[in-house]
């Protein structure tokens, strides 16, 4: 028996049990792309398509992929999707190269992104986001990236 490093400290997030990325065009091809092969790896590590959780993150993907290609789109570059699956969560991440678009994310003081008036074509995915996510947000990851992620619990 092997005994750990006392240097080894437990850490606080647990480590992914399944990963999954896919770099896309930022085009509606992309977008469609993204939301049926998130749908399709999640049933390949036995979450059916039918089920709660399926359902919210493929429609998270796919809000969050139509962003990126909407408003993170740098022409010439492409979008990536990130899925990871622990015992506890899905986190799905979408990254583009647009950091001087950032969403507006809900905190105290604002606990809602404020819905667009009852006429507006656009500007509810956010909305549909934090309703299906256990929570969200966004980081940049480099001076070029910029990562909007959001976790649903199992």
């Amino acid at each position: 028996m092997i005994n750990p490093s006392p240097t080894t400290a437990p850490t606080s997030v647990p480590a992914p049990a399944h990963h999954f990325r896919i770099q896309l065009s930022s085009t509606r091809r992309g977008t469609r792309l993204a939301r049926l092969l998130v749908e399709q790896q999640l049933e390949d590590w036995g979450l059916p398509r039918t089920a709660p959780v399926t359902r919210a993150l493929v429609a998270i993907t796919a809000e969050l992929a139509a962003n990126a290609v909407t408003h993170g789109r740098t022409p010439g570059r492409d979008f990536e999707v990130r899925l990871s699956l622990t015992a506890s969560q899905v986190r799905v991440e979408v990254s583009d190269t647009r950091t001087d678009r950032l969403p507006p994310l809900p905190d105290d003081a604002n606990p809602a992104a404020s819905p667009p008036p009852d006429t507006a074509t656009s500007g509810r995915g956010l909305l549909l986001v934090e309703a299906f996510a256990t929570r969200w947000g966004c980081e940049q990851r480099s001076k070029f990236v910029k990562t909007v992620w959001a976790e649903v619990c199992l």
